[in-house]
C-alpha cells in the first residue's frame, strides 16, 4: 500500500515521501480501515521535526485522524462490522491507504457526513471537545481564552464553547494575518500575542481576567497565562507547538494565591489509558456535525502527494486552518 513517510527528522519536506509499505494487520482488540480521507494536523509537523515522543521511530507514517471503511477485525472485536464507514483517532499512520487502530477509537460515521467531513472529527473536533468539557471544565457564562485561535483546534474550541453557553471568547494569534480567521470562527475578541497581552485581556474583561486558558505552546508562556486568570481560573497545557524544551511550572504558592490550577492534556496518552473517553467524545462530535450544530472550515486535497506542502504551510503558520487529504 501507499503511505506518507518521514525518513528522518527534518525542518521541511526534504525527508518526506510517498512510498510503498506493508499493509498492517489487526491484532487482538484492533481493526484496520481502508482510508478514504485523512486529516493533517500540526502534530505531523512536530513528529517531522523530531520533537520528543511524537515519532515512534524512523521511517515514520504520520496522521492521527482518518475516515474510511472497516477492512478487517482483530481477535475479540465484534464491531463495527467490515464495510462500516468509520472515523478513527489513529495516533499515527492515518496518512496511508490502510491504518490499524484500537477498536474503541473507531466510531461509525452518521450517514449525513462525507468521509472528508468525518476526517476532521477524531483529532481536531474531539480534542476541542475534551479540552472544553473535561480538561477545562468550562461552565455556562465563563470566559475562555484560546491561544492559536486561528488553527483547526482553535476554531473548533470556539464552536464547542458556544454550544456550552460560554460567556466571552478571547482568541490570541501569533500574527495580525491570522486575526480574520479567528474572528470568523466565533471569537468575540482576537488579540495578537505580545508584551501587552495581559493588559489587553484585563481591559476586555473589565479587570477580572478569564476563567479558562487553553495553551498549546508548551510551558513558555505559562507564567503569563496565570497573569490572565480570574480567581479560581484554570490553565490547560496541551501539546508543545513551539518545540522548545518544557520548563518548570510555577511554585505552588502562586497557585494558592489565585485559587488557580494548571492541568495537562494529551490525546495520545488518553488513547492508551482511557480510549473509551475519546470514543465517546468522537461519537458526540460526529453527531453534532451531522445535526448541523458543528462545522469546521476545511480545505480538501487530492492524494497523499499533496500532504507535504500542507504540512509545511502549517509549520510556517500560513495556509488553511484545516487540511484533509482525500485518498
Amino acid at each position: 500500500m501507499r503511505a506518507l513517510l518521514f525518513d528522518r527528522p527534518a525542518p521541511d519536506t526534504e525527508a518526506t515521501s510517498v512510498a510503498d509499505v506493508d499493509v498492517p494487520l489487526p491484532g487482538p482488540g484492533e481493526l484496520t480501515i481502508d482510508v478514504r480521507a485523512a486529516g493533517i494536523n500540526f502534530i505531523d509537523v512536530m513528529a517531522r521535526r523530531g520533537d520528543p515522543a511524537y515519532a515512534t521511530g524512523w521511517p515514520f507514517v504520520p496522521g492521527l485522524e482518518a475516515a474510511g471503511t472497516v477492512r478487517a477485525l482483530g481477535e475479540g472485536v465484534v464491531g463495527p462490522v467490515v464495510g462500516t464507514p468509520v472515523a478513527a483517532f489513529t495516533r499515527s499512520g492515518g496518512l496511508a491507504e490502510v491504518v490499524k487502530v484500537r477498536a474503541e477509537l473507531a466510531v461509525e460515521i452518521p450517514g449525513e457526513l462525507s468521509f472528508e467531513q468525518a476526517a476532521v472529527a477524531p483529532g481536531t473536533l474531539t480534542t476541542a471537545a475534551l479540552l472544553v468539557q473535561q480538561a477545562g471544565r468550562l461552565r455556562a457564562g465563563e470566559t475562555l481564552l484560546m491561544h492559536s485561535a486561528a488553527g483547526g483546534v482553535g476554531q473548533a474550541v470556539a464552536a464547542l464553547a458556544r454550544l456550552s453557553s460560554a460567556g466571552t471568547l478571547i482568541g490570541t494569534v501569533g500574527s495580525p494575518s491570522r486575526t480574520a480567521a479567528a474572528e470568523r470562527s466565533g471569537y468575540d475578541v482576537v488579540l495578537v500575542r505580545g508584551g501587552d497581552l495581559t493588559d489587553q485581556v484585563r481591559e476586555v474583561t473589565n479587570g477580572r481576567g478569564v476563567d479558562v486558558v487553553l495553551d498549546s505552546q508548551g510551558t513558555e508562556q505559562v507564567d503569563a497565562d496565570l497573569d490572565l486568570l480570574a480567581a479560581g481560573g484554570r490553565v490547560v497545557l496541551f501539546g508543545n507547538a513551539a518545540g522548545a524544551p518544557l520548563g518548570q511550572l510555577p511554585q505552588p504558592g502562586r497557585l494558592y494565591a489565585g485559587n488557580a490550577s494548571i492541568g495537562g492534556f494529551s490525546m495520545s496518552s488518553m488513547s492508551v489509558h482511557a480510549p473509551q473517553l475519546i470514543g465517546n467524545a468522537l461519537r458526540d462530535v460526529l453527531q453534532l456535525a451531522a445535526d448541523g450544530q458543528l462545522a469546521l472550515e476545511l480545505t480538501t486535497l487530492d492524494g497523499l502527494a499533496a500532504a507535504p506542502a500542507a504540512q509545511q504551510a502549517l509549520s510556517e503558520g500560513r495556509g488553511a486552518a484545516k487540511y484533509v487529504v482525500r485518498l
